[in-house]
């Protein structure tokens, strides 16, 4: 279903795509603050008035393309390291291994995993470190450590949210 959610969502696509175009500092900062933009307002109006099953898949797809696209442009270009690439991304391999593990278990449906604050602070925090590495900031080191560490918290909260739900099931 098209909504102005599953719209804004959507956008973040052909945003990672510009995004690895340009290499330009001031497009590249535009980039990610339109994709900021376009995650909280997808949100935002969501929780109103248009949630829909295909926005709730959408969103966190988009969220983390975006991300992807991002880091992987400054690994491949040789500014960021293996070990922080895959550092930056910890919740997004788990949170793949999640989905997964929902699946195969019969009793827990993968759907009923809604955004909890973790997950959120941990996608903040992502997008400050690419918005840190498009500016060359001193800030990029300690980011990279917060990521790492709020992707451990987002991992046991999901963790426990999974055990509690198929508790019930």
């Amino acid at each position: 279903m098209l909504t102005i959610p599953n719209l804004l969502s959507a956008s973040r696509f052909p945003l990672a795509a510009a995004f690895l175009a340009t290499d330009a500092t001031p497009a590249r900062v535009a980039l990610i603050g339109a994709a900021s933009l376009t995650d909280v307002l997808d949100g935002w109006l969501a929780r109103r008035q248009q949630t829909t099953r295909l926005g709730a898949l959408l969103d966190p797809i988009a969220d983390k393309t975006f991300v992807l696209v991002a880091i992987s442009a400054f690994l491949i270009a040789g500014e960021l390291s293996t070990l922080d690439y895959f550092t930056i991304l910890l919740r997004d391999f788990a949170t793949a291994v999640g989905f997964l593990v929902a699946y195969l278990l019969k009793d827990l449906d993968p759907k009923n995993f809604k955004a909890r604050m973790s997950g959120k602070v941990v996608t903040v925090l992502q997008l400050a470190a690419v918005l840190a590495l498009v500016l060359h900031a001193t800030l990029l080191r300690p980011l990279i450590w917060m990521v790492g560490a709020a992707s451990v918290w987002a991992i046991v909260d999901y963790t426990l949210l999974l055990r509690r739900q198929r508790a019930r099931a």
